[in-house]
């Protein structure tokens, strides 16, 4: 394999996350005085980008970004972190902003407005996919140039994994190309549950769960539960995306799904324990570490 192409494909959201620490969520017409943390590089597929990196997989990134500074930061990012980035410059909207409220208890809520995200194409998508072992997408950015990524995927042979976040009804007609899908307890309760989801035609569903840990549903079988590794969160903003990323690694190592799963698990215990979804803690002797204390 060249070295243009790789293991990982990732298509999704880049955005500067915006961090600010603030003791609860502000009421209706409130104003709360916070703590700025900083400017951080994020979105969805920018996370789940360079956690698959950092995890030691050959990854490739597809985004839209604007013609700002806000993009010079995450480009910076994905080349620190190794990733081949794969950033079309929109010449009619700014990168995609995240406003990510940090509360004391390591929880967070975050406010997206999506900007440049919004223009990424099929083809776009198609292009940024070429040559991967395992595709992976999620659903902030529109959903037929997803589906389209996961579609051109399972044409040639490679491993497609949805990260259906945030939940869209969508999901549902592009479960027969997906070959593993990645839910958290409420996006599975809103797309319908896992019945439900089998019965569209997912096969494997991966559920997780916070500090639950992971639940494993595979069409036919008993369901498998993975604990979660013990710690004390300090951000877990990006965590989920960092599960995902290295879930993805996993797989194009050749890792089974159980094991990918299971340093899937502590790649998000790693970031949790950090500032920034992009942490550069998130190393694969990191989580080759944790998985020996387990």
């Amino acid at each position: 394999m060249s070295d243009t192409l790789a293991s990982v494909a990732v298509v999704g959201s880049a955005n500067l996350d915006l961090v600010v620490e603030v003791s609860r969520p502000p009421l209706v017409g409130e104003t709360l005085l916070g703590r700025a943390v900083g400017r951080f590089s994020g979105g969805k597929g920018l996370n789940q980008a360079v956690a698959s990196a950092r995890s030691g997989a050959r990854t490739r990134f597809c985004a839209v970004v604007g013609q700002d500074d806000a993009a010079d930061v995450l480009e910076r990012t994905l080349t620190e972190a190794g990733v081949v980035a794969g950033l079309r410059r929109s010449s009619f909207n700014p990168t995609g902003v995240a406003h990510v409220l940090a509360f004391d208890d390591g929880d967070n809520s975050i406010i997206v407005a999506s900007g440049a995200n919004a223009e990424l194409t099929p083809h776009d998508a198609l292009a940024g996919i070429t040559g991967a072992a395992v595709v992976l997408a999620q659903l902030e950015v529109p959903v037929e140039s997803v589906a389209a990524a996961l579609r051109a995927g399972q044409v040639a042979g490679a491993l497609t994994v949805l990260n259906a976040a945030p939940a869209h009804e969508a999901t549902i007609g592009m479960l027969g190309d997906v070959d593993v899908l990645v839910v958290n307890e409420t996006e599975c309760e809103e797309l319908g549950g896992i019945d439900r989801l089998h019965a569209s035609g997912a096969r494997t569903v991966v559920r997780t769960m916070g500090a639950g840990g992971v639940v494993l549903h595979r069409r036919g079988a008993d369901p498998l539960h993975i604990d979660a590794f013990r710690i004390d969160p300090v951000d877990t903003t990006g965590a989920g995306d960092a599960f995902c990323g290295a879930f993805a690694a996993a797989l194009a190592q050749g890792e089974p799904i159980e094991d990918a799963l299971v340093r899937a698990c502590a790649a998000g215990a790693v970031v949790a324990q950090h500032r920034g979804a992009t942490t550069k803690a998130l190393t694969a002797g990191a989580i080759m570490a944790l998985v020996a204390l387990r």
